[in-house]
């Protein structure tokens, strides 16, 4: 049986759902800890909806891929 290739380095890239006094909101922060993006939502139901498909393609996609579908550029 032949071995597998080598995995690529893992997505550094976290997701934080957060409730503040405007509402219900979902960060994408950068393998640096800073803020990459955010999105407002509705309620507490699509904040942990959106969070979980972000945490989702963050464990599949490469960061530079993941950074294409989220437009986050380079160095944000």
């Amino acid at each position: 049986m032949a071995s597998a290739p080598a995995a690529e380095a893992a997505n550094r890239f976290t997701v934080e759902v957060r409730e503040g006094p405007a509402g219900w909101s979902v960060t994408i922060v950068d393998p640096d800890g800073r803020e990459a993006s955010l999105r407002a939502c509705r309620d507490e139901t699509e904040a942990r909806t959106f969070a979980s498909t972000v945490r989702q393609h963050a464990g599949w996609l490469s960061e530079e891929r993941f950074r294409q579908i989220y437009r986050i550029a380079e160095g944000s």
